[in-house]
């Protein structure tokens, strides 16, 4: 079954939702964005999720997160973009998060610097075929799918090549993330068959998360 990222999350009582509703992961932004959270947002939304440094540690695959999510789903994300690795790294430890995604211009090679699993963003541009953004894909990360918008680290609303993607999901589990909605994600699951899905801005209305948006992503997921 596809797994569900709500990302863009910045108040407790959404994230709450988010859980409840069946999300597997809750993303909080770091980087520059109209969504991002202060270091004490982010603890508050941490301790609504039961979240904590006590956690044990997550090894950075598919199975051992799969397995995580199990034991204490939501996992909480992170997103940080062009940030150093000891200041991830001390965030990350301070608001208990799970995971970090890494949505800047950060070389793989940082993937290794972190004390949590990795989901790398891969921009991919309009044009590039699935060999091409391949050959782009380090090791050491989980691998995220957004399309690239100038001047936006992501949660734009644009919508990614989805025969593109699946070329690149046949190969090796991806994120997809870009544009998705509750209107057109079970099309992009049957089209990209990806490991996970990612959404922010399909989640709100003016602008805020919409709980009855939330409830309808996940269930058109999981049946999807």
């Amino acid at each position: 079954m596809t797994l569900v990222k709500i990302c863009g999350i910045s108040e407790p009582r959404h994230a709450r939702a988010a859980a409840a509703l069946g999300a597997d992961f809750v993303g909080v932004v770091f980087a520059p964005s109209r969504r991002q959270v202060t270091m004490g947002q982010a603890k508050q939304i941490a301790t609504a999720l039961g979240k904590g440094s006590d956690r044990p540690p997550v090894a950075a695959t598919t199975e051992a997160v799969e397995e995580a999510i199990r034991s204490r789903r939501p996992l909480l994300v992170g997103v940080f973009a062009d940030q150093d690795a000891e200041t991830i790294n001390g965030i990350a430890e301070e608001c208990g998060l799970d995971l970090v995604q890494l949505s800047g211009s950060e070389p793989w090679e940082m993937c290794a610097q972190l004390n949590r699993p990795v989901l790398k963003c891969t921009k991919v541009r309009q044009g590039q075929q699935g060999e091409e953004v391949l050959a782009e894909i380090g090791e050491g990360g989980l691998v995220l799918l957004d399309p690239y918008v100038e001047g936006s680290y992501g949660g734009a609303g644009v919508t990614l090549d989805w025969a593109v993607a699946g070329q690149v999901a046949s190969r090796l589990p991806v994120m997809l993330a870009g544009g998705l909605t509750p209107e057109n994600v079970v099309e992009a699951i049957h089209t990209v068959r990806p490991w996970a899905v990612d959404v922010s801005s399909g989640m709100e209305t003016e602008g805020t998360k919409d709980v009855w948006k939330i409830r309808a992503f996940i269930e058109g997921t999981k049946g999807g």
